[in-house]
């Protein structure tokens, strides 16, 4: 059967090829960055390059210096986790392992979440995530790699996952990490400095995207985009994207899954996220999951086989000792919906408005703005 999957451009810049070319405009042979003495990369979790253009009154600075063709194209699933994974590794989720929210360690029962799963459920930072973070590599080839981060993430084992080998500065706001970062790009040649703020994303999931708090929260990265861009020492490059964009779903587009739903037969483990699952599925019956969620979601969702996903390329290439993280089914909302499992204790998650995960250019289409030498 057609799947019907959002066509790719051929010329889209890949998410994963950021950090490899911002290392090679260090090197002077980047192919579409301009040569830079040091580099900032400027990382705001949850801004979609659809939401930027939508509230661009909110962010004049970045609207002015970015246009409709300074996007990249952010990896699947379209979460926090695998992208930043992916952008800090430059390889695909297929492969670095981090393929959802929640996934499942095969073999088990347990799908931890995977940006807190490594204290919880004792996730190693060096194995489960299976790529050599990028930082790490060019620190020991002797170049200068840094983290500006919230004092938070310092020594946690997403950080070690994806980020080892940087020193880490903490900042506690984007305006503070952004003075941060163009000192240490000014003091230290050949540095890469990754800048990050997540406070977007935590207003959109609260609030929604589309909020007056959220078009607040814009105008303060927008203001520490405008100061970093002022702060850079000649030379220094410094490039302004994101990991992945938002939707809005309101209560009432909410799909829950109760005790008698019949798509929850024979589902032993609902991991990903609510506009991205990973059903994972009691043996043998495989087939009829994905006929029942086919039947009653494919109007709404794309649902495919977990060999369909990987044959389509969704997660890129995908190495054996990956395959079986994803589900037997996964289920890609196309409409503004979210799913989630009614018949957990904890309704908590229920209350969020801003999603993502999915495979809508909303979700996936991010920034990508130079500033400095970039520019």
């Amino acid at each position: 059967m057609s799947l019907s999957l959002p066509a790719e451009s051929p010329r889209a810049r890949s998410l994963t090829r950021v950090v490899p070319e911002v290392l090679s405009a260090l090197d002077g042979r980047a192919e579409w960055l301009a040569p830079a003495t040091s580099a900032i990369l400027f990382v705001v979790d949850g801004l979609g390059a659809r939401s930027l253009a939508a509230r661009a009154g909110h962010a004049r600075f970045l609207a002015e210096r970015g246009g409709r063709k300074d996007v990249a194209r952010s990896v699947f699933p379209s979460t926090t986790a695998a992208a930043l994974t992916s952008l800090m590794t430059g390889v695909d989720p297929g492969q670095h392992g981090l393929v959802g929210y929640r996934v499942r360690i095969p073999g088990t029962d347990l799908a931890p979440n995977q940006l807190k799963g490594w204290e919880t459920d004792g996730l190693d930072p060096y194995s489960w995530q299976r790529a050599q973070p990028l930082l790490e590599r060019e620190s020991a080839r002797g170049r200068p790699c840094f983290v500006v981060s919230r004092p938070k993430f310092a020594g946690s084992g997403f950080t070690k996952a994806i980020l080892r080998g940087a020193g880490f500065v903490s900042a506690k706001t984007a305006a503070e990490g952004a003075e941060i970062a163009a000192d240490l790009a000014a003091r230290h040649p050949g540095a890469l400095v990754y800048l990050y703020a997540p406070e977007l994303d935590g207003i959109a999931h609260q609030r929604g995207w589309e909020s007056d708090e959220w078009a607040s929260g814009l105008e303060t990265v927008d203001a520490a985009a405008r100061a970093l861009s002022s702060a850079l020492a000649p030379g220094v490059g410094a490039l302004f994207t994101a990991d992945h964009g938002m939707i809005d779903v309101p209560r009432h587009r909410q799909v829950l899954l109760t005790e008698d739903d019949p798509l929850v037969d024979y589902v032993r483990i609902i991991g990903g996220e609510p506009r991205m699952l990973h059903l994972y599925v009691e043996p043998g019956r495989e087939a009829s999951v994905l006929q029942a969620w086919r039947e009653s979601e494919s109007s709404r969702s794309w649902v495919l086989s977990r060999e369909e996903a990987i044959d389509a390329g969704l997660f890129g290439t995908v190495v054996p000792e990956v395959r079986e993280r994803i589900g037997d089914v996964v289920v890609a909302a196309r409409a503004s919906i979210a799913y989630y499992d009614d018949r957990l204790d904890d309704k908590g998650p229920q209350n969020m408005v801003g999603q993502h995960g999915s495979l809508t250019d909303e979700e996936r289409t991010v920034p990508l703005i130079r500033l400095g030498a970039f520019a």
